[in-house]
């Protein structure tokens, strides 16, 4: 496994930042699709994985179904429905094997910046090594971010009153110590989302008592530990087959819950809450813990396998609190009803910070890109920005269903960019377009980066779409070369720069 800046054969044909599930979801697609390409992916922590290697905290797991939640070329062959973190990382470990991309990473290598030459044709990135602190610049002709959407080295945490007089331990999930010893202690999670839902009842058995504290509600449903359709499309369909089969209908399935939440909020929310009310003993608070204030999927639903979080509940192992935080005290925090609950561990499961391609700063011919200036094109491309791609997946279904299919509409276009003699390639956006958000999205870290994103457009080619089966005839079935892209063949360099002045434009 490389670790420091092992020699790269540049210019590279595409440079690939993160080695989570986009990354080498796009190295396997190249290795396949385009064999002939000179690639890497450069990590900046010392594992792959990602999101997935780096939340440690009990119980992480998938929060949408494996088999969309899988890559589309490699079946998932486990029963279980919801995926825990290690069961992710060996899947994403057999990927790397199977398609021989083990060479192909360095790890703690961060990828700082990154400068456009238009005279050339070429990424100048700059990247610092991990272990020497000694920065080098790679040449590339694209430059591909698939470094997620979130900082990975700060959580988001509000501010809260007396955290200073709080003589227990307080924790954030993202940096969750190998040595936390939570038996028999009473513990108290802040936040009602994917962590926090996770959390409760991998946490349950062995504290005195778990309190999930949260400010506003959140839609949870339930989602069996195996998949009844995909076991029976297993028995009659080879692995492959079956695989294909059942990643379409979980997908559909998903995306028609989705459109009717949308279309009918009030049905919607009385068959979220009757299915709660199903799973809690009679006479709970249902309305007060469970019923928030939106309407469905105006944020993200939140799926727990088997009712887990309920049967915590009504064990009494577990409970919930719908309250302001006043502060924090010496025991515990203070509700602005007057409670207080006793801790001896407070978890803050209060979210991330949204963060764009890895936190690289970009840069065109010196000259630094305003994001939010930009258009997304076919969510993986930057209006105005030759030769760059990006991984974003969707936020009503798995995220790597998206991500699969844009791997293979980027294949597709370095085909035909082959095919026609083009080097360079990039999106106009249309003068005077009608822009908006790049993500219509109610979730508290989205709202607070919304203004520093790129944008969307009206319609296609610049939406940034959420629905698969339109982005299968958009993406997988669709025509490449769009009039809105402008394809140029390889430049003349005006002069044979050498690597010292890229090095000093990549710093830029």
């Amino acid at each position: 496994m490389p670790s420091q800046s092992a020699h790269l054969d540049e210019p590279l044909d595409v440079l690939i930042v993160g080695a989570g599930i986009s990354g080498i979801g796009m190295a396997a697609y190249l290795r396949r699709k385009q064999p002939g390409k000179r690639f890497a992916i450069l990590e900046s922590r010392e594992r792959m994985g990602g999101t997935w290697d780096l939340f440690r905290y009990p119980g992480i797991r998938s929060d949408s179904d494996f088999y969309t939640f899988g890559f589309d070329f490699k079946p998932w062959g486990k029963d279980k429905n919801l995926a825990d973190g290690r069961d992710i990382l060996e899947y994403l470990q057999e990927a790397v094997e199977e398609n021989g991309l083990e060479t192909a990473i360095q790890y703690k290598q961060q990828v700082e910046s990154a400068n456009w030459l238009s005279a050339e044709g070429l990424w100048a990135v700059r990247v610092r090594d991990g272990v020497s602190g000694e920065t080098r610049t790679v040449m590339t002709r694209w430059l591909f971010s698939a470094a997620g959407y979130y900082r990975y080295d700060q959580g988001f945490c509000p501010r809260f009153e007396g955290t200073e007089r709080f003589k227990g331990q307080i924790v954030h999930p993202q940096h969750w110590p190998e040595d936390l010893d939570y038996a028999g202690k009473r513990v108290v999670v802040i936040g009602s989302g994917a962590t926090a839902v996770t959390l409760i009842p991998a946490m349950a058995d062995r504290v005195a008592h778990i309190t999930m504290l949260q400010r506003t509600p959140t839609y949870i449903v339930s989602q069996p530990a195996v998949d009844p359709v995909a076991v029976f499309l297993k028995k009659i369909l080879p692995p492959q087959a079956a695989y294909l089969a059942i990643r379409y209908v979980n997908a559909r399935f998903t995306l028609w819950f989705w459109a009717f939440c949308q279309r009918f909020p009030k049905l919607a929310r009385k068959l979220l809450m009757g299915l709660v009310r199903r799973a809690l003993p009679k006479g709970y608070p249902v309305d007060e813990h469970f019923n928030p204030p939106y309407k469905p999927w105006d944020q993200r639903l939140c799926s727990v396998p088997e009712n887990d979080l309920f049967k915590s509940i009504s064990a009494g192992k577990a409970s919930v609190v719908t309250d302001h935080i006043q502060t924090f005290t010496e025991s515990g925090i203070l509700l602005k009803s007057g409670k207080e609950i006793e801790a001896d561990i407070i978890i803050t499961a209060t979210g991330l910070n949204v963060q764009l391609f890895g936190g690289v700063t970009l840069h065109k011919d010196g000259q630094p890109v305003t994001l939010s200036n930009a258009l997304a094109y076919k969510g993986m491309m930057l209006s105005g920005l030759p030769n760059f791609g990006f991984a974003a997946g969707y936020t009503n279904s798995s995220w790597t269903l998206k991500v699969c299919l844009l791997c293979d509409h980027f294949c597709r276009l370095l085909a035909y960019m082959d095919e026609h003699g083009h080097a360079v390639c990039e999106a106009q956006a249309p003068a005077g377009i009608k822009t908006r958000p790049l993500l219509d999205f109610g979730a508290g870290y989205v709202q607070r980066a919304v203004d520093g994103l790129p944008r969307q457009g009206p319609s296609e080619p610049w939406v940034m779409s959420m629905d698969y089966f339109r982005d299968v005839k958009l993406l997988r079935r669709g025509r490449v070369a769009e009039k809105c892209l402008v394809f140029s063949p390889a430049p003349v360099a005006a002069s044979k720069a050498p690597v010292g002045r890229r090095l000093s434009e990549a710093e830029a």
